[in-house]
């Protein structure tokens, strides 16, 4: 693309997420521009359409990626149409923003990974968390050596979403805590860590079969640092994300580690000394799509991108094998 042209976006479903997500972040990004929605329910996009300022509506998914006038694509659809949705947008050509997680299993994140290699477009899964500046001051405070050696690192992410009917709760849109929220806490260990893990076990509580409300995992890094994380769709506390990493010299807690926009706060504590932080920023989702635009235009590579993807989702895999539940997806 030209350094001056627009990156013109279509948004692949009407979703709750998708007007903080795309829409209000690219009314603040000038390369930026959304210009068409699709959704199952045409009448529903041109509500949509009508409520957000999107110029332009297409009466279906194909007929959206199949528009010349579109660069890139923004796919917030449930879980299992991820793949089959990136890779027909990829294979039409345009770069792919995917909702996470990237797919419903490791073996979905390898074929839209191969497919975006082949067609050599953008594919990033949307954590957009990593995009704001609190991510590269955790990390680089653990990298410094200020804690020592990192023996345990942990997260947590429970949220009250008691709404059975939702698509989080159904096994056939991949859906369950860990897929929704525990993506985020295994992302984040392995970001801060630097490694890949392997689940040493997993304990599951669900609301129907096959479908975790609740899920806690413990981990193993090549280095012996160990991990764990916690995530539920019924948490009996308003809202709990926090993460904590100990070292053989001291140790870091970061409350609201996962949307740092609303509230953040790290505590470093060495011996005796203790020291608090603030990390100011947009909100997460305007870096992200700027990163996006920016990996479109070719100035630089997102990080997160379809390899770091199928990590993420190797760990998600084994997290349910070990709690005895079947993966997401086939």
């Amino acid at each position: 693309m030209n350094s001056g042209d627009k990156v013109r976006l279509g948004l692949l479903g009407a979703a709750r997420i998708a007007p903080a997500a795309l829409i209000r972040p690219a009314r603040k990004i000038p390369e930026a521009r959304v210009l068409a929605v699709a959704a199952r329910d045409p009448d529903r996009a041109r509500a949509f359409a009508r409520r957000h300022g999107v110029p332009r509506v297409h009466e279906s998914y194909e007929s959206l990626i199949q528009d010349p006038e579109l660069d890139a694509v923004y796919i917030p659809l449930p879980n299992s149409l991820h793949c089959e949705w990136s890779i027909r947008a990829l294979r039409a050509g345009k770069h792919v923003l995917c909702e996470k997680p990237m797919a419903s299993n490791a073996d979905e994140a390898q074929q839209m990974a191969t497919a975006a290699a082949e067609t050599r477009r953008v594919l990033a899964e949307a954590f957009h968390y990593r995009h704001h500046p609190l991510a590269s001051r955790l990390k680089a405070i653990v990298d410094s050596g200020e804690l020592g050696k990192v023996r345990h690192i942990e997260a947590h992410f429970c949220v009250p979403l008691i709404l059975p009917g939702d698509i989080r709760y159904r096994y056939e849109l991949a859906g369950g805590a860990t897929m929704d929220l525990g993506c985020y806490t295994i992302n984040l260990l392995r970001y801060i860590a630097g490694a890949e893990p392997r689940v040493i076990e997993a304990h599951a509580r669900l609301s129907s079969p096959q479908v975790d409300r609740y899920m806690r995992a413990e981990l193993e890094f090549p280095d012996g640092c160990t991990g764990r994380f916690v995530c539920s769709l019924f948490s009996i506390v308003l809202l709990r994300t926090r993460a904590v990493v100990r070292g053989t010299e001291g140790e870091l807690r970061v409350a609201g580690p996962f949307h740092p926009h609303l509230y953040n706060r790290i505590t470093v504590r060495r011996g005796d000394s203790v020291r608090r932080e603030r990390v100011p920023g947009e909100a997460t989702f305007t870096y992200q799509l700027q990163a996006f635009v920016d990996a479109v235009k070719g100035r630089r590579q997102m990080t997160t991108s379809p390899e770091d993807a199928i990590a993420n989702m190797r760990v998600i895999d084994a997290v349910y094998e070990h709690a005895g539940l079947k993966r997401r997806g086939n």
